[in-house]
């Protein structure tokens, strides 16, 4: 069950409506980086948790607030797309009355599909992908992709904010960035919890090692042939990082054979030329 507040988590203040930064905005929105991405990553990891309720419990209220910065952002997006309704709406019984606009870098559906409002979508248009969604149901694995999606969001954050000089939307865009440096630190709290590098990993730390070539395990495979040393890098050589290992270094070489396939089954209807095995009457002989 979820309830809803009337007033934003934070003040969203636009001083100079840009219809140019609400089509930048829309990359928090629905972009690989946004808060619909992340909010749906915490909640559907959430309500697939198995295992203690606690991680649950932060995952839900988490994903929550992230509904609270969907809000945040797409009411900045109409507080600046308000900027081009004397552009848009007092012209539009002249022609071509949004080309101004257009021209000017405003996405033209912000006008056409939502009459100055946000969308399900990013910087360019394209509607949010639910597959950019991780949730795999081991709570090592989710955490290191939260930790990556509160990153990439953080980055962008900081770029918005750089690309604006309106203090309204500064200020909204510091508290996003000061919630992204809180998020990253809880995920990496559950990990640390959970035990740190040396107990988390490998992921999934329930499988075991036993099971299969040992000698792969921390082997880091060369395929540079203009470098055939050992460079005596942290990750060719020394202890491995969830110590359990020494990394070593090897130069790839083929240890399979070449593949070979079968000749096209008839109904797949390939070309007659296709349907000749190396060293055999050509198949297709038959079909005719």
């Amino acid at each position: 069950m979820f309830f809803h507040d009337k007033r934003t988590q934070y003040t969203v203040r636009v001083d100079k409506p840009d219809p140019q930064f609400a089509r930048l905005l829309q990359q928090a929105i629905g972009g690989i980086e946004g808060e619909i991405r992340v909010c749906l990553q915490y909640l559907f990891q959430a309500w697939g948790n198995r295992g203690p309720t606690k991680y649950r419990d932060m995952l839900l209220e988490t994903g929550t607030e992230e509904i609270s910065h969907i809000e945040m952002l797409c009411t900045a997006v109409a507080l600046n797309l308000e900027g081009a309704s004397g552009g848009v709406i007092d012209q539009i019984v002249t022609a071509n009355p949004v080309v101004k606009e257009i021209m000017g870098g405003m996405d033209p559906r912000h006008y056409l599909s939502t009459g100055l409002a946000a969308m399900a979508a990013d910087a360019n248009g394209v509607p949010f992908n639910g597959s950019w969604v991780v949730a795999s149901g081991n709570l090592a694995a989710d955490m290191y992709a939260n930790v990556m999606a509160e990153s990439t969001g953080r980055v962008l954050a900081t770029r918005l904010w750089n690309s604006t000089e309106d203090p309204g939307m500064k200020d909204m865009l510091s508290f996003l960035i000061a919630r992204d440096t809180m998020h990253q630190n809880q995920w990496l709290a559950v990990l640390e919890e959970l035990g740190g590098l040396k107990s988390v990993h490998p992921i999934p730390n329930s499988f075991p090692q036993t099971e299969g070539p040992s000698e792969f395990n921390y082997a880091f495979v060369s395929t540079n042939l203009d470098h055939p040393e050992n460079p005596g890098t942290r990750w060719s050589q020394g202890p491995s990082i969830d110590g359990k290992g020494e990394f070593t270094f090897v130069h790839g070489v083929p240890l399979g054979s070449e593949p070979k396939l079968s000749p096209p089954i008839p109904e797949a209807y390939a070309q007659m030329e296709q349907m000749k095995p190396d060293g055999t009457n050509n198949i297709a002989d038959s079909l005719l």
